[in-house]
């Protein structure tokens, strides 16, 4: 069955729990106030899209495809960017809540999370590689085997990244938030010269 596809539009305001999305794929279109919370997008194609001031939590992302796509001021609670089609899999963030969402095994270089919050995200054995976590809040984030290398993490807090089971070559880290490389040591850090 050949899959529909739909250019440049804008779509507002859609309540998927009482409006159809298709499924199809989707270029050049912008998503803005859309609750797509708990919305089925399993093998949905999003390319050059945008979401902004959307609602995506716990959404089915089985084979979904995301190709430079920008999520706004969005709402991302569980996310399960691990089930999506990697197949050129790349987006960014602004200032989104991305709390409890998984990135686990994901390869997902060079992407952009600005202003976001990802309390309790996982990034276990993710190649971040380049990424940069711009102002983020990453709270009992998980890094486990995770390709950091070239990260620019200077801006954000709250991390824990364990340098012995993490690559982190060429990482670019800045005081207070480098603390978070000895957290695994249990030991106090005095910030006064």
């Amino acid at each position: 069955m050949k899959k529909e596809y739909i250019a440049d539009k804008t779509f507002a305001e859609i309540d998927g729990k009482r409006a159809t999305l298709h499924k199809a794929g989707y270029e050049n279109c912008r998503f803005m106030h859309c609750d797509l919370s708990n919305f089925n997008l399993t093998e949905y194609l999003f390319i050059n899209c945008i979401f902004e001031v959307c609602n995506l939590s716990l959404a089915n992302l089985s084979l979904t495809s995301f190709r430079d796509v920008e999520f706004r001021d969005s709402k991302m609670l569980g996310m399960q960017f691990d089930n999506c089609n990697d197949l050129g899999l790349s987006f960014s963030f602004h200032n989104c809540i991305l709390d409890h969402s998984s990135f686990f095994k994901t390869r997902i270089c060079m992407t952009l999370f600005r202003r976001s919050q990802l309390h309790e995200a996982d990034f276990s054995e993710c190649d971040l590689t380049g990424s940069v976590f711009d102002d983020c809040s990453l709270t009992r984030a998980v890094f486990h085997k995770t390709n950091l290398e070239k990260c620019d993490f200077r801006t954000s807090r709250n991390y824990s990244i364990d340098p012995e089971s993490n690559r982190i070559r060429k990482a670019k880290f800045a005081y207070p938030g480098v603390a978070g490389l000895l957290d695994k040591y249990d030991i106090e850090l005095d910030g006064k010269n």
